[in-house]
């Protein structure tokens, strides 16, 4: 009787066995996140601006990038594009005052079919240096060779 008292019984009817168990399975938490990895290494690059060109190829050195350039398209037909936005030549400046917040500093990347009149890209650029801002580069793709890769890269800025 004093046995019991102490809390501890030894008995054979009593539950001996059963324990929670103290440490967590991390197989299936690593399973998720490898999944979730691979999911967004795929989605990565499809993430580009949507508005398709055929970009020219230059030898010129990538540029430092900044964080969320804004990128004007001009595509084979003249057709002028702020980022997915299309919009008339006369309009551009107005729309590009508005994204920027009237920040002549914000960087802005020209991307050009390498089809497209020379006229029509001088156009672009000119109106949006007229308009003041300073900091207009050019967009192209590396050639593609055993010494380099396809990636993108700016020009140096129009002044």
């Amino acid at each position: 009787m004093a046995g019991q008292l102490a809390g501890k019984s030894h008995g054979r009817g009593k539950r001996r066995g059963y324990r929670a168990m103290a440490d967590i399975n991390m197989t299936p938490f690593i399973d998720v996140m490898l999944v979730l990895l691979i999911v967004f290494m795929v989605a990565a690059p499809m993430l580009t601006v949507g508005v398709p060109v055929d970009l020219p190829k230059t030898n010129a050195a990538p540029l430092e990038q900044q964080k969320d350039p804004l990128f004007v398209t001009v595509q084979t037909d003249g057709q002028i594009f702020v980022q997915e936005s299309a919009v008339e030549l006369g309009n551009m400046v107005p729309l590009l005052i508005a994204v920027t917040n009237n920040n002549p500093e914000a960087r802005i990347l020209v991307r050009g079919d390498r089809t497209i009149a020379y006229g029509k890209m001088l156009e672009v650029m000119g109106t949006m240096s007229a308009a003041g801002f300073k900091k207009v580069g050019l967009v192209a793709e590396m050639p593609s060779g055993p010494a380099a890769t396809s990636a993108r890269v700016g020009a140096a800025p129009v002044r």
